[in-house]
């Protein structure tokens, strides 16, 4: 993996750790020679991972929407930006540009960004490693819906297992490399249900 995306909160949150995974992952990265794709910002926990990275003498590369940049929010100290016109935009060249994503803790926007991409695998749309970084937790109910979702007949075991989860960030990097998509298609006939 050359380069990672990362999905996360534009904000901090209510505890200190999410900051601090944050700025660990980025640092991470950098250490294992894995460029960071994210989504441009200065603030929040977008902020801390891009700091991170940078910090620790990584290249970061942040995709913006234009209509963000305006608010004063994009960080200044890329090694490149890339201004974009929507958040679809967005989401599309952040996919083109990495070989794998990981989440953070966020709110609507990133669990958006998270199930498109795992939507977009379901699809074999691309084989991508999706992971979440389950810090202090987290992404618990989320990981109790998903198994909801496969018992209830809406999901897919061998999609359930698309989604690669850890709290550790090296354990989290090491499912990723050693990731192999499923060959199985989305649909099931009522035999398989």
């Amino acid at each position: 993996m050359k380069r990672i995306t990362v999905f996360c909160a534009s904000s901090f949150g209510t505890e200190k750790i999410y900051e601090e995974q944050a700025t660990a992952l980025g640092k991470t990265l950098a250490e294992q020679n894995i460029e960071l794709v994210y989504g441009g910002a200065n603030v929040g926990l977008m902020g801390a991972v891009a700091d991170g990275a940078l910090n620790a003498g990584g290249k970061v590369i942040g995709v913006l929407p234009d209509f963000l940049r305006s608010k004063e929010i994009a960080h200044l100290g890329l090694t490149e930006l890339i201004l974009v016109e929507s958040m679809h935009e967005r989401k599309t060249k952040m996919n083109d540009l990495c070989d794998g994503v990981i989440a953070l803790p966020g709110g609507f926007g990133t669990l958006e960004e998270l199930f498109e991409m795992l939507t977009w695998a379901q699809l074999g749309l691309h084989k991508k490693p999706i992971a979440v970084l389950n810090v202090n937790g987290y992404y618990d109910s989320l990981i109790e819906l998903l198994q909801t979702m496969t018992k209830k007949g809406f999901l897919k075991e061998v999609n359930r297992e698309m989604l690669l989860v850890s709290e550790n960030i090296d354990d989290l990097l090491k499912q990723m490399k050693n990731y192999v998509a499923p060959t199985v298609g989305k649909w099931i006939d009522k035999k398989q249900s």
